[in-house]
């Protein structure tokens, strides 16, 4: 399931978009890791520093409690009242005839280690015997008191200055220990800063916004980077197009990275060879037109000399298929080798041209067009039109009708060529390509029309496809994609 669905997730298709999405998600990785590490350390950091306060908090209370215990009784009320009084001090403290009872807060592991150690210090300073508390509470469910009386209740002198921190509102740490019996000393205070609030604080906004950035300059960098080292790609399969095309090319400049200039170099060669190829092919077939018409033409004059006529006769037959063969050879590599300039072709009125002769008022409608081009197509306007042209005669000569459905997309345009005849065996789809086969010895002609057809395809970096429809007839579909 995992990797059908990864299959499923959209892919940039050039090398910018590729590089920049590696490059996301490799930033993105390393500095999820890097900002993991660096909040694991501050945590632990924190938590350290929060245990260190919280076992100097917790000497001050027992620096308290052994002060309460050395005064009279009678004379604990007055202190409390006079500190009281004087206000602003660093704990909340009263003296209660039981330990007051209030919804406290559930332990986390921050309030757990602050309640461990005060806890620690506390024991180790007034000893095993008097019970001790510690709880944390919400300042509004914090009760003082014998009577429950809630924070807000109370002056503002009294414990607001101590326990209130707007608009924070942290939690207060309460204990509460046992001087003697029914006498319960308590004592309310919060955790200095940057501690108050006892939480575990995620990445700062800083640190985001320095990832941020520090990935936004690292895209657009390296976004540049690649856009200027794939130019030089993109002239090369430009050129490519070009030459494949038969248009003449210029040397692509070498330039950019060392492996693209060995790139654009064998390119270049290989533009070469095979423009060395073209001429020497093209002055060879021109060389063979001409050696093989010439004696062809003068062994018929001589045969026509001959006084028996069944030789005559023979020698004729010999020479007619001989003539055939070298007029399809000829004719072959005629059509397949057009030199052209790449130009702007208007494929509905290439179209319009090659049906009019079928559809016209005049004519018996054995031909129909279904659907139309959408923009015009870069091409060969005389192979193209010699293309087609062949499809719908094959179309018209095996199966009677020729029925073209035109589909236009942005990348490929698609024509299907279908016919009314018995089809093609399906054994025998690819055979009929080859030079000189048909299936059918009474018809006329080389058996090139085919191939020609995807020959002229192939230079246009198409292709010529067949297909036995269920209905019955043959189609031929030819694809050209739209090249940039």
């Amino acid at each position: 399931m995992l990797s059908e669905r990864a299959r499923r997730l959209p892919v940039p298709r050039s090398l910018l978009g590729r590089m920049l999405l590696l490059t996301l998600l490799a930033v993105l990785l390393a500095q999820a890791l890097s900002s993991l590490i660096w909040l694991s350390q501050l945590r632990a950091t924190q938590m350290e520093g929060l245990v260190t306060s919280a076992r100097s908090l917790a000497h001050s209370m027992g620096a308290s409690v052994s002060y309460f215990r050395s005064l009279p009784l009678a004379y604990r009320p007055l202190v409390l009242d006079q500190l009281r009084s004087m206000g602003g001090t660093r704990f909340v403290v009263s003296l209660n005839d039981r330990p007051l009872d209030m919804e406290f807060l559930d332990p986390t592991p921050r309030k757990q280690a602050v309640i461990d150690a005060v806890y620690d210090v506390l024991r180790e300073r007034l000893g095993r015997e008097p019970a001790i508390s510690i709880k944390f509470v919400n300042p509004e469910d914090l009760r003082l008191f014998n009577g429950g009386v809630k924070l807000d209740e109370l002056p503002r002198s009294w414990a607001h200055y101590a326990l209130s921190l707007e608009p924070v509102n942290p939690p207060v740490m309460v204990t509460q220990i046992m001087l003697a019996p029914g006498e319960w000393l308590y004592i309310a205070s919060l955790l200095p800063e940057p501690y108050t609030s006892l939480e575990e604080q995620g990445l700062p906004t800083q640190q985001i916004i320095f990832i941020a950035l520090t990935s936004g300059f690292l895209l657009f960098f390296i976004g540049v980077l690649v856009h200027w080292q794939s130019r030089p790609l993109k002239r090369l399969a430009a050129n490519a197009r070009e030459m494949s095309l038969g248009t003449i090319v210029k040397p692509l400049a070498e330039s950019g990275g060392s492996e693209v200039v060995e790139v654009s170099r064998a390119f270049n060669n290989m533009r070469e060879r095979i423009s060395r190829y073209l001429t020497e092919r093209s002055q060879l077939f021109s060389a063979i037109s001409h050696d093989l018409r010439t004696p062809i033409t003068r062994l018929r004059l001589r045969v026509e000399l001959l006084e028996d006529e069944a030789l005559q006769l023979k020698f004729g037959r010999d020479l007619d298929e001989l003539d055939l063969l070298v007029k399809g050879a000829l004719q072959c590599v005629k059509d397949t080798d057009i030199h052209e300039n790449i130009e702007s072709v208007d494929v509905n009125h290439l179209l319009d041209c090659l049906v009019e002769p079928y559809v016209a008022p005049t004519g018996n409608g054995r031909v129909t067009v279904d659907g139309a081009a959408n923009a015009n197509f870069l091409g060969k306007p005389l192979a193209l039109k010699r293309c087609i042209g062949n499809l719908i005669d094959n179309a018209l000569k095996y199966g009677e009708k020729a029925h073209l459905h035109i589909e236009d997309g942005p990348d490929v345009l698609v024509l299907h060529v279908d016919d009314e005849g018995p089809g093609v065996p399906e054994q025998r789809l690819e055979q009929v390509f080859e030079p000189h086969f048909r299936l059918s010895g009474k018809e006329q002609g080389y058996g090139l029309g085919l191939g020609i057809a995807r020959n002229i395809a192939h230079s246009h970096g198409g292709e010529v496809t067949l297909q036995n429809l269920r209905e019955g007839g043959l189609r031929v579909t030819l694809m050209l994609p739209r090249g940039g």
